[in-house]
């Protein structure tokens, strides 16, 4: 008949640990739910992987644009854009544009076109490369091809749009920026054994 009572202190210490088990449950998926404000709070005061706030401050009139709306008190930059392979391939792949020219703060559009002439259907990616490379802090791609592998069948040709902004804090000092991406095709990857 003592056995109940000298249980007692397992029973008390079982009440607790799960008590404890269920205050972590609680505390971990109420910490779930804070990482997406957290989230948003970190990508506003840092400006990195907040695409909305920069499609929002490239689409919002800025307040030293005259009355010609030039931007930027009527600064161009010059975008230049590349295209290149890694290797001779069964590919071509250019830019629909040589150059562009844009005034900082305002969204614009570019294209590339590729086309598969590997004879199979294939998967390819595009790395972009920005040039000089103090510019690249300054200039966002809201919108482009390169952000995901591009399946294509065999023979097809498409035109792959990029949507991008510079940033109006670009220095003075830089006028001219190179937009360049190489075009890797999937199925010619060497894999490491």
């Amino acid at each position: 008949m003592n056995e109940p009572a000298a249980d007692e202190p397992g029973r008390a210490a079982n009440r607790r640990l799960h008590g404890s088990l269920w205050l972590f449950v609680a505390g971990s998926f109420a910490f779930g739910f804070a990482l997406v404000p957290l989230y948003r709070v970190l990508c506003t005061v840092t400006g990195i992987g907040d695409q909305k706030t920069l499609s929002e401050r490239a689409a919002a009139p800025a307040a030293d644009e005259g009355e010609g709306g030039q931007g930027a008190a009527g600064r161009v930059v010059t975008v230049e854009f590349l295209a290149s392979l890694p290797a001779v391939g069964n590919w071509e792949f250019k830019p629909l544009q040589g150059t562009m020219q844009v005034h900082p703060g305002r969204l614009y559009e570019a294209h590339f076109s590729a086309h598969n002439l590997t004879g199979h259907d294939t998967t390819a990616q595009a790395v972009p490369s920005i040039a000089p490379s103090q510019a690249a802090t300054w200039f966002h791609k809201t919108e482009c091809f390169c952000f995901t592998p591009q399946h294509f069948n065999v023979g097809e040709e498409r035109s792959m749009p990029v949507r991008f902004f510079i940033d109006k804090a670009l220095p003075a000092n830089v006028d001219r920026v190179t937009l360049s991406y190489t075009f890797y095709d999937f199925s010619t990857r060497v894999v490491a054994r």
